[in-house]
């Protein structure tokens, strides 16, 4: 079911360690055991899989589980054994797997949504299992009784999470493309805010409690980082993907991000440099550079007896501006814009040639990527999607080698 394709050479890509087969559908979750040669799986044909590595080199299920409906998501809490399953039925199921990953018991099923689990996670401190899912809803319940605690009701499908443990705070993507902050009570939540950014539904989200900073992915071929604990609005822009983002991890010793879409592409951010925020696009009736009309003007079409144009908007200023005025292409990655993306004249004489530098590295991970997991402390990434196969990455060489030591470059 598993070969083993490389041993670790020394590189400054992802180098495919390992490649898992065997799944008779879409492989929606996979987890990495920490302190382990394992993985954890949860797949459409409504199995749960415990891959272990043996002696060959290949990796073997230990544990080959089905369920009664497609598994759509998974929590796994090492310390504990307690791995959370949600299902295309609108139910988490908890089990506990043994020590010696040969085995798992049913521990509880909790009726969580009317529809499909699209994300959970398990908080220790809060004894609270946490979710969204398709039925345009968060819902929180307790681990201890399996009763519900509370629930939240959205506009759309709520299709990604992040939690706070600390703040209970939780983060929710949805399809129309809003983040929405909650905090998180015992049986009620308020509202905190609605962060609005991406022009497509929001596929991953990434919460880092240290920095506090939210990374989230979307359907329009990008990603932001939010400065949650800047505390004043601050967003960056990152544009490195040519389809939807569905995974994102943040590496806070190395300061790279991580972020992996719908095509394969494997993109890994310099996020220590200083970055410019992207401007707001602004508004006007005509080109702010030449004064020709758009479309829509039509007092002015009229009075000055010319066609009205189509309105673009220049990357590196935000200036309404005409076709003619930019036709110049260039990429920026200051601001985020590793494609090359439209400037207007006056910015594309501004920027120099060292100001095109890539600050992101492009890889292929040849399979659509659904999910993705990282173990940062032996530079590991998991993927996993549609095609039904599981990779295993070695990262090290790619991210530093300070992530497989353990120590800050800094």
């Amino acid at each position: 079911m598993a070969a083993e394709i490389h041993s670790r050479p020394q590189s400054s890509r992802p180098v495919l360690l390992n490649k898992i087969e065997g799944h008779s559908d879409g492989v929606n979750a996979a987890v990495l055991i920490p302190k382990e040669d394992g993985v954890i799986t949860v797949s459409e044909d409504r199995t749960i899989r415990v891959w272990l590595k043996r002696d060959s080199g290949q990796y073997w299920p230990s544990i080959y589980h089905t369920v009664s409906s497609p598994c759509s998501c998974v929590s796994y809490h090492h310390e504990s054994r307690r791995i959370f399953i949600g299902q295309d039925n609108g139910a988490i199921v908890e089990f506990l797997i043994s020590e010696d990953f040969n085995k798992m018991n049913h521990v509880k099923t909790y009726p969580a949504h009317q529809n499909r689990v699209s994300d959970l996670i398990f908080s220790l401190e809060s004894q609270w299992v946490i979710s969204t899912g398709h039925d345009k809803s968060i819902s929180w319940m307790s681990t201890q009784s399996g009763s519900m605690l509370g629930r939240h009701s959205f506009g759309s499908w709520a299709s990604c999470l992040q939690y706070d443990n600390d703040t209970q705070h939780a983060f929710v993507g949805d399809y129309s493309g809003q983040i929405t902050l909650l905090k998180l009570d015992e049986q009620t939540c308020s509202v905190i805010s609605t962060l609005k950014g991406h022009e497509g539904s929001v596929g991953a989200l990434y919460w880092d409690p240290v920095e506090r900073w939210l990374f989230s992915g979307a359907s329009d071929h990008s990603v932001i980082m939010w400065d949650i604990g800047g505390r004043q609005g601050r967003t960056l822009l990152l544009q490195g993907h040519h389809e939807k983002v569905q995974a994102l991890r943040y590496l806070p010793l190395t300061h790279q991000l991580v972020s992996c879409s719908a095509d394969g592409g494997i993109t890994v951010w310099n996020m220590e440099t200083t970055r410019e925020e992207a401007p707001q696009w602004l508004d006007s009736d005509s080109c702010q550079k030449c004064g020709q009309p758009f479309f829509w003007n039509i007092k002015q079409m009229w009075d000055t007896k010319t066609l009205g144009l189509r309105q673009h908007h220049c990357r590196k200023c935000g200036k309404a501006i005409c076709g003619k005025c930019s036709s110049k292409r260039s990429t920026y990655p200051i601001m985020g814009f590793e494609f090359q993306v439209r400037m207007c004249d006056d910015c594309y004489d501004t920027i120099k040639e060292e100001d095109r530098t890539p600050l992101a590295t492009f890889h292929e991970g040849k399979h659509n990527v659904a999910h993705m997991d990282m173990d940062p402390s032996r530079g590991l990434m998991v993927t996993c999607g549609s095609d039904r196969v599981v990779k295993i990455w070695d990262m090290t060489q790619m991210v530093g080698s300070s992530v497989a030591a353990g120590f800050s470059p800094r």
